[in-house]
């Protein structure tokens, strides 16, 4: 059975170097890195009277393990703004409790630029917030900041379907 519906040729994996964050639908400047999209759901012991042979496994509580985003210092204040909408220093009055949670999408794509995967998390907010990484002077490295990003889960994008390849 072919792994690929549409290139029913084709047997490799896609490739993850190639993927754009779209918050409030734009694409998210300098990106270079995001965590995986991760989900654990508890294991639950039910024990049954009368049944020595021990407990059954039922599932229990599933939790969404939280998102960290990096990306190459620039001049875009995607990260800055959001972190600051949960944690102002201008005090609680600047805080934006109705728009700190924000829904964000995450797209893969192959090496001829098609997408090919997209995943929506929903009701994400910054938990962490790094601006700058520590300098250093003797060093050649591009500054990367990055955020971590809480949610309440995520779907895979049924409408994003394989493309046909040249």
């Amino acid at each position: 059975m072919a792994k690929f519906t549409v290139n029913a040729t084709r047997f490799d994996p896609y490739l993850g170097f190639r993927f754009q964050i779209k918050i409030d639908g734009q694409s998210v400047a300098g990106l270079n890195k995001c965590s995986a999209l991760t989900r654990t759901t508890e294991v639950t012991p039910w024990y049954e009277g009368g049944d020595s042979s021990g407990p059954h496994q039922i599932p229990g509580k599933t939790t969404y393990a939280a998102i960290t985003l990096e990306a190459g210092v620039t001049h875009d204040t995607t990260f800055e703004v959001w972190a600051n909408k949960v944690n102002n220093f201008q005090g609680d009055p600047a805080m934006s409790l109705a728009t700190f949670r924000k829904d964000i999408t995450i797209e893969v794509y192959n090496p001829q630029g098609q997408k090919v995967l997209a995943y929506n998390v929903f009701r994400c907010w910054v938990s962490e917030y790094q601006a700058l990484p520590q300098l250093d002077a003797s060093s050649n490295a591009v500054m990367i900041s990055h955020i971590k990003l809480e949610n309440e889960g995520w779907v895979r994008d049924a409408s994003v379907v394989e493309p046909k390849e040249t």
